[in-house]
């Protein structure tokens, strides 16, 4: 059963985010990028990351929001504490998910990556709904993309990045059946 149109998993809620490019001709995604992001912060099930991704976020709604309301950033997917996925850019596209990093001394991650936001923070596990949703998308990645590792922010943009974070299990990862690198 295929279950991709066009770079869009189906089996994923679309939202389409507008902060996305194209890849470039004949740029193959190669690296799967895992993030944490929970708005308000440390806050779960509140919409606001899907406003964030789509540009509606309300700067009045939250003292934090004032911040963050002119960012112009996006996933590839997002899976919720619960493990609902949802997909805001097309894989075939570039998100801006990465922001400065490099892996494998390869600059500018987002031309060559899918990124991945679960919901969360630095300072506790994730969900087991979430590593399940989590493994069904990796390995529905590594068949329709030619991934080569998946990794963490904070690995290819260290000192910047913290997330995925110290709860993240690595190793529940890896039953998405690609190669793990950190």
């Amino acid at each position: 059963m295929n279950n991709w149109q066009q770079g869009w998993w189906l089996p994923a809620r679309r939202t389409d985010s507008p902060n996305f490019a194209p890849r470039e001709n004949g740029e193959t995604v190669s690296l799967v990028v895992l993030h944490n992001i929970s708005l308000p912060p440390f806050e779960y099930g509140t919409g606001a990351v899907e406003k964030l991704f789509t540009n509606r976020i309300n700067p009045a709604e939250h003292p934090f929001f004032s911040v963050i309301h002119e960012l112009r950033v996006s996933s590839h997917f997002f899976i919720s504490r619960a493990g609902e996925t949802v997909q805001f850019v097309s894989c075939d596209d570039v998100a801006y998910h990465a922001g400065v990093s490099s892996f494998r001394g390869r600059e500018k991650c987002n031309a060559f990556s899918i990124g991945i936001e679960l919901e969360g923070c630095d300072f506790e596990p994730f969900t087991d709904a979430q590593y399940q949703s989590l493994n069904t998308l990796l390995r529905a990645l590594a068949a329709r993309y030619p991934i080569e590792a998946v990794t963490g922010h904070q690995h290819i943009a260290p000192g910047r990045k913290s997330d995925p974070g110290h709860f993240f299990d690595w190793e529940r990862a890896k039953e998405g059946g690609i190669a793990i690198v950190h």
